[in-house]
């Protein structure tokens, strides 16, 4: 059949016809695929004619749109009304929307070949539509033979290019087959070869594991020797200190100014054997990752006054000038360990003053942008830094010492005739402390200029700097991060109960409230009154911690969710300051976290939610718990030593003391009799101080006795302020 394709473009161009051509991206007999009639394929756009600027859509599958539905049902689709958004027709004096589109399958032998699709700006003739029905099959029969052409011509090329591929491989064959035998000969040299260098990088391979094998047991040698000679230094040392201070400060007046100095050398020199342990453990015990660091909110006032404070007096003394600055526009708390930071803070303090003999020193936190290693891995990511800087004008620190005083037993001033003392632990284990909470060290100094120590720390912990640190093996390990907001919406302030803070009078005891809900906080009011308290309430813990301040009352009962911060935050903070420590807090939480608030010095729980009998129960164990009375502890020590400088220092006229030597005894004891505390060696002759905490908490009359939650953890050899500020709270002293 033959085309007159000039007629065909005199009907294009007399209709302003705008059309499009969609080919199958694989041709059946081509590609080795299936026909579409079964709705899968592929339809691309292969031509157009008066394009616009807007194009058309590159592909279509079979089945999507006009153009895809018409392939699927190889029949022609003639739209008459058409949307008034549809491309229109362009030319160089007009722009018009069409007003018929077809959509026509080119089939050949009931296969689709092709999908055409025409626009125009007149309606199609019925005479137009059995052209282009003729058109169509003509197409199909031109596109089947150009098919047939072209697989013809591909067979032909790739039959010559596979005959001139046959002659190519035979001629390598051949060499192939000479380099075979060549190889054959190399091979069987190299597998002997290979044999031998098999046997040994086996022999090394046993060798290092026997190696790493001697590495570990000589690490848990060095572990287990460090906490024993801990356990054996610090038995003895603590006698030496505790007596040595009661000498020193003399109080019969027996003792003569030369035998007080005395004391008071030996109390010095052991303090100063102490520090030595503990750098040395504490550096032991982060090499080995068996420190954890426990996240919390921690309030930059507090860091900076509680490290601060120690200094003043060295500073006063010395006539040295001493600032602390903080940057008002940083906020006003970090969540990281508190502990480690001010224990990392007070070692730069340390230096700075050790190393300066007039001038100032000088300590300030701000947030910053920069100034840490560019590529450090959680700095780096962190939404917000702070920076704690440490200066002096002391004598600085040359340049090519700079880095090897980070490393342990180095000093800047070293050698035997050194002016300054010390071990050069201090900035060893404040650069591993300073890694623990996700930060680092940075230092600028100059010979005669004075030193600046930066310590820079995300805002929000979240994970140590280094990504090899061991993982801590001791059950309960893991970081915890605390949830808290920030803000107190004006509802919840203007909801304030009336409370008794105006009727105090001197001899009431004050319960202080601690609660968001007003009705449930109402309850508790009515609840205490009842018992005889007078009753002060804080709706946030901002309000909590300064009513416990100003007023020191007898108990406190602490809701764990809060507006401002978590319940266990004010817990955290309450505990740590010496004048609100010894107050008894009772929470209200959730029975889980028993456990959670014993360690951070919890009196008791209510769980919530709670019945009218479990709250009277629990005021009445506050009320009584607060009643003057004498009070009974028992004390787990093996050792005499011990046992004499223990009942010496907690000896009082409203205590009674019992003293029992091992774990069994203990847990007889507490079987039998009822005692306020316990303070109890964690290494005994039967079993150890966990084992009679275990015992304790599976017993449901002694599961909350203060040292079944293990309320505090002190460190032999036990400073005697930390035994008093701990056992405040249980001896009510």
């Amino acid at each position: 059949m033959s085309i007159d394709f000039n007629r065909i473009q005199q009907v294009v161009e007399s209709g302003s016809v705008s059309g499009g051509r969609r080919f199958k991206s694989s041709l059946p007999d081509y590609m080795g695929s299936e026909a579409p009639a079964s709705g899968q394929g592929t339809l691309v756009l292969l031509s157009t004619f008066a394009d616009t600027p807007e194009g058309y859509v590159q592909e279509v599958r079979i089945g999507e749109g006009l153009v895809g539905q018409c392939a699927a049902e190889k029949r022609r689709m003639l739209i008459s009304e058409l949307p008034k958004k549809t491309t229109a027709i362009r030319s160089g004096l007009f722009k018009a929307p069409p007003k018929n589109v077809i959509v026509l399958p080119v089939l050949f032998e009931d296969r689709v070949k092709a999908v055409i699709e025409l626009a125009s700006l007149g309606v199609f003739t019925a005479s137009h539509l059995a052209f282009l029905e003729q058109l169509t099959a003509s197409i199909g029969i031109v596109l089947n033979s150009i098919e047939a052409t072209m697989q013809t011509e591909g067979l032909l090329k790739q039959s010559q290019q596979l005959a001139t591929e046959l002659q190519t491989q035979q001629k390598e064959l051949q060499q192939t087959n000479e380099q075979l035998a060549q190889k054959a000969q190399q091979l069987a040299e190299q597998n002997y070869e290979v044999e031998r260098k098999n046997q040994e990088i086996e022999q090394a391979r046993r060798a290092l594991e026997e190696k790493a094998r001697e590495l570990a047991l000589t690490s848990k040698y060095k572990s287990e020797f460090l906490a024993n000679m801990s356990h054996e230094l610090r038995t003895p040392l603590n006698s030496i200190l505790v007596l040595g201070q009661q000498l020193a400060e003399n109080p019969d007046g027996s003792l003569t100014p030369k035998q007080v100095e005395f004391a008071r050398t030996i109390h010095g020199a052991g303090t100063d054997l102490l520090n030595l342990i503990s750098d040395i453990l504490d550096l032991s015990k982060i090499e080995s990752g068996t420190v954890s660091v426990e996240a919390e909110e921690v309030f930059f006032g507090a860091v900076l006054e509680g490290v601060a404070r120690p200094f003043r007096h060295e500073a006063e003394n010395r006539k040295l000038s001493f600032d602390v600055i903080a940057d008002p526009n940083m906020g006003r708390s970090l969540v990281t360990d508190s502990k480690r930071l001010q224990q990392v803070l007070k070692n730069l303090l340390s230096n700075a003053f050790k190393f300066t003999e007039q001038g100032s020193v000088r300590l300030s936190v701000s947030s910053v942008e920069g100034g840490w290693s560019s590529d450090h891995p959680v700095l780096s990511g962190a939404r917000s830094v702070i920076a704690f800087q440490v200066s002096d004008t002391g004598i600085g620190i040359p340049s090519e010492k700079q880095r090897i005083i980070f490393e342990a037993f180095q000093q800047a001033d070293a050698g035997t005739s050194r002016k300054f003392g010390g071990t050069g632990l201090g900035l060893a284990i404040s650069r591993e402390l300073a890694n623990l909470l996700g930060g680092e060290i940075q230092l600028k100094s100059a010979p005669g200029q004075g030193s600046t120590f930066t310590l820079y720390l995300p805002q929000t912990y979240v994970g140590p700097a280094s990504p090899n640190m061991p993982k801590n093996e001791k059950a309960g390990a893991a970081t915890v991060m605390p949830a808290f907001l920030t803000t107190v919406s004006a509802a919840e302030q203007q909801a304030r109960i009336d409370d008794d803070r105006q009727t105090l009078k001197l001899g009431d005891v004050v319960l202080l409230i601690v609660e968001d809900d007003p009705h449930y906080a109402r309850i508790l009011y009515d609840l205490s009154r009842d018992k005889g308290f007078k009753v002060l309430i804080a709706n946030t813990g901002t309000e909590a911690l300064t009513l416990a301040r100003e007023y020191s009352p007898a108990a406190i009962s602490l809701d764990v969710f809060l507006p401002d911060m978590l319940g266990w935050t004010v817990l955290n903070h309450l505990k740590q300051d010496p004048a609100t420590r010894h107050i008894p807090v009772q929470m209200l939480t959730l029975d889980e976290d028993r456990h959670h608030g014993l360690s951070r010095g919890a009196f008791s729980f209510v769980t919530k939610p709670s019945s009218p009998q479990d709250l009277d129960a629990a005021l009445t164990r506050i009320w009584d718990y607060s009643q003057p009375r004498r009070k009974r502890l028992l004390l787990v020590e093996d050792n005499p030593a011990e046992q004499f400088t223990t009942c010496e220092l907690l000896g009082h006229e409203d205590i009674d003391i019992d003293v029992v030597e091992s774990g069994e005894s203990a847990l007889k004891a507490l079987s039998e009799g009822n005692f306020d505390c316990v303070v109890l060696d964690l290494r005994l002759p039967d079993m150890t101080g966990f084992d009679v905490l275990e015992q304790l908490r599976d017993t449901p009359r002694l599961k909350d006795l203060p040292e079944a939650g293990a309320s505090e953890y002190l460190a032999k050899p036990v400073n005697t302020e930390q035994l008093l500020s701990a056992l405040r709270m249980w001896l009510h002293r």
